[in-house]
């Protein structure tokens, strides 16, 4: 395959990854006032490694793990899976979901600083602008609305565990590029899932021991499933065939999808209304992926 279709290949797999994430985010609220947060999260674990237990064996032109990747892959799912989870969860519960839109438009931002202090990646103009496009695009769609709607007097704690989130968000995408030069998308996938899983079964099951399964409805066990799956899977997979292609900086501005995929779906499955500034932010946003995906020597 061509260089040009295989990084257009891999420009849709980030952006389709990051647009599940907000996807599933969004619809994660009615799973959260059902089912407790940490036992959500080993649920999540557990349904995800039961659908790719096949991927956790090691393909035969691997080579043994090195220390270094095995400490990497502890590092990427407990940043980016396990802490990011808690974090966002309960920053939104305790903040404006507002705030969280402008928090989390520094993702890009965030990423391009950690792969050039990181990964000594050289950070072009072009994805500079991106960057501003991105953030500006998430700052006109948090600004559209009330700015303290829903917040409370811990409001700072919330907005503090909120740019949590997107440090780990930004630490996943940076370490994720170094995992892809040492093995597959799908054994990666797999093994961090089973180090999130490790990690959270010890608050899932004092949870799972306090909690009336019986009380939950169909409909929410279907939504957790899809929630497992875009969560633990589909996302993380995606993600990682994307950054074999694309340097970590610029697949940064791609989780700019991610807000703006949480408003659309609050606009389309939970009836909210869509106004003007908030269409402006959305173009906006992404004429940044745009800028990102061009060729380099297009203008």
């Amino acid at each position: 395959m061509s260089p040009g279709p295989q990084r257009l290949i891999a420009c849709a797999c980030l952006a389709l990854s990051m647009s599940l994430v907000g996807s599933y985010v969004a619809l994660s609220k009615p799973l959260v006032a059902a089912i407790p947060v940490f036992l959500l999260a080993w649920l999540r674990f557990g349904i995800g490694g039961l659908a790719m237990l096949h991927w956790l064996r090691k393909p035969a032109s691997e080579p043994p793990l090195a220390p270094r990747t095995r400490q990497l892959l502890f590092l990427e799912s407990f940043l980016g899976n396990f802490l990011f989870s808690i974090c966002m969860l309960f920053g939104v519960s305790l903040t404006s979901a507002v705030s969280a839109g402008v928090i989390m438009a520094a993702i890009p931002a965030v990423v391009a600083l950690l792969s050039w202090l990181f990964l000594r990646e050289r950070i072009a103009p072009r994805t500079w602008a991106a960057v501003a496009c991105a953030a500006g695009g998430i700052a006109l769609l948090a600004l559209s609305g009330p700015a303290r709607a829903g917040a409370g007097d811990r409001a700072w704690l919330g907005n503090l565990l909120v740019f949590g989130a997107v440090v780990c968000e930004a630490s996943y995408a940076v370490i994720g590029k170094t995992l892809t030069g040492a093995l597959g998308p799908k054994r990666i996938t797999a093994l961090i899932n089973l180090w999130g899983f490790a990690l959270v079964t010890p608050l899932g099951a004092w949870a799972a021991l306090r909690f009336d399964f019986a009380a939950v409805g169909t409909g929410t066990w279907l939504l957790l499933l899809f929630y497992s799956l875009a969560a633990s899977v589909w996302t993380v997979w995606l993600w990682m065939t994307g950054l074999k292609a694309i340097p970590a900086a610029q697949a940064g501005v791609f989780t700019v999808m991610l807000p703006v995929s949480a408003a659309l779906v609050g606009v389309f499955a939970l009836g909210e209304a869509l106004a003007p500034l908030q269409l402006a932010a959305f173009v906006l946003a992404l004429c940044g992926v745009l800028l990102a995906t061009l060729p380099a020597g297009s203008r």
